[in-house]
């Protein structure tokens, strides 16, 4: 017999922090923890526990007695259901304050560092409408709310043009209006949604693997490209031509549509053709006057004018003098590696995604930057001893990790090569001070710079300087 979760209910209790993932903090009677979806630091709620474990427990608000100060009105209709802006009913200014909160903890509890007087969190300028980047799913059986489901009225359209309900491969919430990214996006998600089923066009069927329309891209850049790119689940040349021309008629500002037939079991494009339709395969940001030619597959920063300032940020703490070879690991389409190139003698970026250090090559071009070179492969195993000397020393290494940190290789090789700065950017704080740790008998941390790209989110980056002792 399976251990069953026995629910209880705590009665006024206070929410006293926030935590991880979006979740926030109570304690229950016995001082366990209780970690919560649905409140906000300075509620008193009334807690139904959903699961127990040794330590904490999991559970919802089911009654306020008090709202907090820190809660603000949530913009959008769909919050709580679509999982995506969790902290979208806290006031700004409290969600950064968490945030900057988040990442001393980390650096202290996980790292065990001493830190320098860490800066203000840096908060972005524009707290709504600023992804430059949406993908959004197709179904024919939308997420219904448990109020539909028990009504006897007729629910109609069934089909969904939206984003996936948060722990449920095949369920996805339709999206009438989304506030992370600006116009046209929503009006361009609309009215293919009205377009596809005045035509009956069949939305995709994830269980069964049926359907035509899968998913659609959409990016926006600063320079005002749109690149729209829609995934078709098998060929239908008549259904796809007369969708992709109603797109490029009706949004004659589309700089770039494109599509992909793709009929294997998931949705990611990275080993499918990308086939353009009309205008260019790509679009460009700009950033200082350097030009980021961005395809379809293309990682950019998903927060252009914040990742403006995160460089701004990473520029800054190596603080160049126009004489260092520096390393840019896990490099990305170089746009780091470009950011500080005329402040350095070389930049060497390196970078595991073939498909990420073509793009790289192609930009510095088109940039006229001449003292970068890029180099692809596994970090842990290209970053070694045989590649310091065929391509020098660095004076200053700068590395952007993904969620996940560097592999402690990684780590242990940056401590042979011994620079003198290291810039560590990150977009998990946790990791950071895991891989901190490991360096800290070597350097110290003097500067630290939280970033937030992601208002709305717990989401946070964190720029730290490391220099040796």
């Amino acid at each position: 017999m399976g251990r069953k979760t026995i629910k209880q209910v705590f009665e006024k209790i206070e929410v006293i922090d926030a935590g991880a993932k979006g979740k926030t903090i109570a304690k229950a009677p016995d001082g366990r923890v209780i970690f919560l979806s649905n409140a906000v630091p300075g509620d008193i709620v009334d807690v139904q526990t959903l699961k127990k474990r040794k330590a904490y427990f999991e559970g919802k608000a089911i009654a306020f007695h008090k709202y907090s100060e820190k809660r603000t009105e949530p913009k959008c209709q769909h919050f709580g259901t679509c999982g995506g802006c969790k902290w979208q009913d806290m006031d700004y200014k409290y969600q950064l304050e968490y945030k900057q909160n988040e990442v001393v903890n980390n650096l202290k509890r996980i790292g065990h560092l001493q830190l320098p007087e860490v800066t203000p969190i840096m908060g972005s300028a524009e707290q709504y409408f600023y992804r430059n980047k949406m993908e959004f799913s197709f179904s024919d059986s939308r997420w219904l709310t448990l109020e539909e489901i028990q009504s006897d009225r007729d629910l109609g359209d069934k089909n969904a043009l939206g984003f996936h309900i948060p722990g449920m491969w095949d369920k996805i919430l339709d999206v009438k209006k989304c506030w992370l990214q600006e116009d046209p996006s929503n009006d361009i998600r609309n009215a293919v949604k009205k377009f596809a089923i005045d035509n009956n066009l069949e939305f995709f069927n994830t269980r069964n693997q049926t359907g035509f329309l899968r998913t659609m891209m959409v990016r926006t850049s600063s320079t005002g490209d749109i690149m729209i790119m829609i995934q078709f689940f098998k060929e239908d040349k008549a259904n796809r031509e007369l969708l992709l021309d109603f797109l490029a008629e009706s949004f004659p500002q589309i700089t770039s549509l494109q599509y992909v037939i793709n009929g294997k079991a998931n949705d990611t494009i990275y080993d499918q053709d990308v086939i353009c339709y009309k205008g260019q395969d790509h679009i460009f940001e700009d950033m200082e006057g350097l030009k980021f030619k961005i395809n379809a597959k293309s990682f950019y920063q998903t927060n252009s004018q914040q990742a403006y300032e995160l460089y701004k940020v990473t520029r800054d703490f190596a603080d160049l003098k126009g004489d260092e070879l520096v390393y840019d690991l896990y490099t990305g389409t170089g746009t780091i590696a470009q950011f500080v190139a005329k402040q350095a003698k070389r930049v060497i970026g390196v970078e595991a995604v073939p498909d990420a250090i073509i793009a790289a090559k192609e930009n510095a071009q088109l940039n006229g930057i001449t003292n970068v070179e890029f180099y692809v492969g596994d970090m842990k195993n290209v970053f070694n001893d045989e590649f310091i000397k065929q391509h020098g020393h660095p004076d200053v290494i700068i590395t952007d990790p993904p969620r996940d940190g560097m592999h402690k290789d990684v780590v242990q090789q940056i401590l042979n090569i011994a620079p003198n700065k290291v810039v560590y950017v990150s977009c998990n704080s946790a990791t950071q001070a895991r891989d901190l740790e490991l360096m800290d008998a070597m350097y110290k941390v003097t500067k630290v710079q939280p970033v937030d790209m992601f208002p709305q989110t717990h989401h946070v980056e964190n720029v730290v300087l490391l220099e040796k002792r």
